[in-house]
Parts: C-alpha cells; sequence; structure tokens
C-alpha cells in the first residue's frame, strides 16, 4: 500500500496547521518548513479549503488554519478525500482490466482485505494524534508559538 504525494503533502498541510492552534500561517511558511514546493502546496491547500479541513483568512493578517478541531479530523476521512485511485491491481477496475481469471481469482479479495485493514487503520487515528505531543515536532518545523 502507498500513498500519494498529494496525500502526504495534504497530512503535513493539516499537521502543521494543528501544530500553530489558533495561528494563521502561510502557505509560503508550511513549504519552506518542509522543505517542499509552494506550488505543489497551493493546489493541496486549494483541495483541504473545499473539502471544509481548512478555512482561508484574507486580507493582512490572513493566512490558514484548521476549519474544525484537530480531534475532529480523521486520517482515513482525509486520505479517502486525496487519494483518487485505491485500484491497487488491474482487476479493481472492471472497465479497463485485461485480467483473464478475474471472476474467479481470489488474489484480488485478499488484496481487497489488505487495503480494508490499511484504512482501518488510518481511520483509528485524528490529527490530534499526529500533532501530539507538539513540542518537538514544532521545534523540527520551526514553528514558534506566540
Amino acid at each position: 500500500m502507498r500513498l500519494t504525494s498529494y496525500s502526504d503533502y495534504s497530512l503535513r498541510v493539516l499537521t502543521y496547521l494543528a501544530l500553530n492552534g489558533e495561528n494563521t500561517v502561510t502557505i509560503k511558511e508550511i513549504a519552506e518548513s518542509y522543505n517542499v514546493s509552494k506550488n505543489h502546496l497551493m493546489k493541496v491547500v486549494n483541495n483541504l479549503v473545499q473539502t471544509g479541513y481548512v478555512t482561508s483568512i484574507r486580507g493582512r493578517s490572513g493566512g490558514l488554519r484548521l476549519a474544525r478541531p484537530a480531534s475532529e479530523i480523521v486520517l482515513g476521512e482525509v486520505i479517502r478525500e486525496t487519494e483518487d485511485d485505491f485500484k491497487i491491481v488491474e482487476c479493481f477496475d472492471p472497465d479497463t482490466s485485461t485480467c483473464t481469471i478475474s471472476k474467479h481469482c481470489k488474489l484480488k479479495h485478499v488484496v481487497h482485505e489488505a487495503l480494508f485493514a490499511f484504512m482501518n487503520v488510518f481511520d483509528r487515528y485524528t490529527l490530534e494524534d499526529l500533532a501530539t505531543p507538539p513540542g518537538l515536532l514544532r521545534k523540527s518545523l520551526g514553528i514558534q508559538i506566540n
């Protein structure tokens, strides 16, 4: 099982925002802290705003912050929003599958069970779990809380 960089960046942005509490931050700050492309994060942040995880505040003292408490943001939900393809093996997509044994193959059932277990683990954790305790994470990312 593997997550895309899009999901990875989404979780990083959310973690950064959780570590900043009520303080607003910019995409530039997040990009610099993680040493990732600001352009990549812009698309990620736009999606996080559209899906209701992040609030974007315009203006001079604007920025980004979590739209709801970190304890209410389930990691599995975020991953389901940010991953566009859970078709781990060819036969998971009946429109494009060319597998001749698909109707009788047990491998796809095993892989499906593994995917379910993989996501089940993410469903047990919230963003708060990723951001606790905040001390070392804040220090690693250069976050100073006022």
